[in-house]
């Protein structure tokens, strides 16, 4: 079973929300670049959001994010998986990035959303309880992966709509288990 590590956060110290996927599929290792595959609907909803062209160069569309004040990671920094599905990858081997440093070196983060279930199954189990009490609001989000099929794009946008909210209008917890 391969090992497989995670890339670097794109992030700016200005970020105020932090979107987190559990761990970068093969076809964005292959092309070094977060949400490579093809199918995955990350970047048309990014861009519908931020109201870019979703075909524009991937140095353009980090921009976009920067910009908006959002920062992209995983909870994964490495594990063993076999082909990209999170369901293939152990449990045993998961080890997750560091986010203590993380959070101390962006303290403007007060929303975090996550790409799926398997992301935040794997922040509750290897990261929320190792954190400081800081008020940070966390949420679910649809996954953007094709295999993912039992949304459509407009039912995924729909749900994404709240990482451009306007943080008043978002409860702020104290979140020691997320439900």
């Amino acid at each position: 079973m391969a090992l497989v590590h995670s890339f670097d956060p794109i992030e700016d110290k200005n970020a105020e929300v932090l979107v987190l996927g559990s761990m970068p599929g093969q076809a964005s290792l292959d092309a070094s670049q977060y949400y490579a595959h093809r199918h995955n609907a990350f970047w048309r909803i990014i861009a519908e959001l931020l109201q870019f062209d979703v075909t524009s160069p991937y140095a353009v569309r980090i921009e976009a994010l920067k910009v908006a004040r959002i920062a992209l990671w995983d909870v994964l920094h490495s594990c063993a998986r076999i082909g990209s599905l999170d369901s293939m990858i152990q449990s045993d081997t998961q080890i997750a990035n560091d986010f203590r440093t993380f959070f101390s070196e962006h303290p403007k983060i007060t929303r975090v959303f996550f790409n799926g279930v398997k992301a935040k199954a794997c922040f509750e189990r290897h990261v929320l309880g190792r954190l400081d009490d800081r008020a940070i609001t966390y949420v679910l989000l649809p996954s953007t992966s094709p295999a993912n099929a039992s949304l459509s794009f407009a039912q995924k946008l729909d749900a994404w709509r709240r990482i451009v909210e306007q943080p008043e209008n978002v409860v702020k917890t104290r979140c020691r288990s997320l439900a």
